[in-house]
């Protein structure tokens, strides 16, 4: 299909319409996945459900273990692929919902939405002609390591299905209600663990100059690293390091410990900051260490690079949400971190996020909390931003050269 910009205006009237019709359905199914979660790595039967849910519109592949792909529209040449996380969180619920989850694990951070979503978006579809393939990712292990998206990746997912770009949006409370937030560049930060441990010569407490003291090495340490980050980064450029656990001794008053552990995660914005980063707090903390008559050994375990959205494809799906009737938000960025950064290290992405909140609630309660639960028409919220996406990257895809004019005059026709 050699489609212009007026055909793909045609296209995203009929799948907008289409998809209003798959929403009922797609939000039953939303309440049926949140109340049966599965903690990442375990994602099967989640998978599985979708599958039958869709058995007449795609077939999936196993991928990643636990995920799945597949592949509706044209079947040669370039795609698109939208993206859904399967996983939820080790946490039990405490909304209340009718349809909330038992035991101990829960849908926190909206995936059951996105899933639901995607089902709606692929359901509607059914019957359009695409212009461009489009591949659905069912990915497992968002919220742990190692990455679902990361061994999609290095499956070689993006190549054998020549996908292009990869698309998705995601629920967030900071966002008001209904608007979608897009934007170019940075969007998540790079997120590494840092691991500081002191070896000294333990002692006792009554007789400190006959030992060596860890604890002392490790506090100093600690309060070092905000300067560290300080003199190491461009002060425009987000970066932070924070201290999630540190520990010495057994618990006796008079023991000095021969050992101690600092346990940290660093986070940065700018790619170029990783590895000088890093590097400053091991000089530091050896030197620190050594100052105190002990020894540091300061390991890094990488973790999430910087999630950058193609900031053409964001201009383009900005355009496409106005069309739909969508309202636009600022920018959402943050020091979070969101595995979808290696689609977006891999080929030009976008992440979108859609505003929700919590229904009865004097506070809203934030990602991956026990009452966190998005209203059901978060669904077709998410679903609108994905075809936004799509639509964009198809633009991109079939190199459609037209001139804000007449994407104004085409988009002013169909409203």
């Amino acid at each position: 299909m050699n489609a212009s910009v007026t055909e793909l205006a045609e296209l995203a009237t009929q799948w907008s319409a289409a998809l209003e019709r798959m929403l009922p359905a797609a939000i039953q199914l939303r309440h049926e996945l949140h109340a049966a979660p599965q903690v990442s790595g375990s994602e099967h039967p989640t998978t599985a459900r979708i599958a039958r849910e869709l058995d007449t519109v795609i077939r999936f592949e196993p991928v990643a273990d636990a995920g799945g792909v597949g592949r509706i529209g044209p079947q040669d040449g370039p795609s698109i692929a939208l993206r859904a996380e399967l996983d939820a969180l080790p946490m039990t619920e405490t909304t209340g919902a009718s349809f909330s989850a038992e035991g101990e694990a829960m849908h926190a951070c909206g995936h059951d939405v996105h899933q639901a979503a995607l089902v709606a978006l692929l359901s509607a579809a059914a019957g359009l002609e695409l212009p461009v393939g489009l591949v659905a990712l069912l990915q497992p292990r968002e919220e742990s390591y190692p990455s679902g998206a990361l061994d999609i990746v290095r499956g070689g997912v993006l190549p054998r299905h020549d996908i292009a770009h990869v698309i998705a949006a995601h629920v967030h409370p900071g966002v008001r209600v209904g608007a979608v937030a897009v934007g170019g560049g940075f969007i998540n930060a790079a997120a590494d663990e840092i691991e500081v441990r002191i070896e000294g010569r333990g002692g006792h407490g009554g007789y400190p100059h006959e030992g060596s003291d860890t604890v002392a090495a490790i506090a100093h340490i600690a309060l070092a690293i905000p300067e560290v980050v300080r003199r190491t980064v461009a002060p425009l450029d987000p970066a932070i390091i924070s201290v999630g656990t540190m520990s010495a001794g057994e618990g006796a008053a008079n023991v000095l410990p021969a050992s101690a552990r600092l346990f940290a995660t660093m986070r940065t914005t700018d790619p170029a900051d990783r590895e000088p980063l890093f590097d400053a707090v091991r000089v530091m903390a050896e030197r620190t260490a050594e100052a105190f008559g002990t020894r540091a050994e300061v390991t890094r375990t990488e973790g999430e690079p910087v999630l950058v959205n193609d900031s053409g494809l964001a201009l383009g799906a900005d355009e496409w949400l106005a069309q739909l009737s969508v309202d636009g938000a600022e920018p959402m960025r943050s020091l979070g971190a969101d595995d979808f950064s290696y689609f977006s290290e891999a080929v030009p992405s976008l992440m979108m996020f859609v505003g929700v909140e919590t229904a009865g609630q004097e506070s809203q309660p934030p990602l991956h909390h026990p009452r966190f639960l998005p209203g059901d028409e978060a669904v077709g919220a998410v679903a609108r931003a994905l075809l936004a996406g799509y639509l964009a990257a198809a633009e991109r895809v079939l190199d459609i050269d037209h001139h804000r004019s007449q994407f104004a005059r085409v988009t002013g026709e169909r409203s």
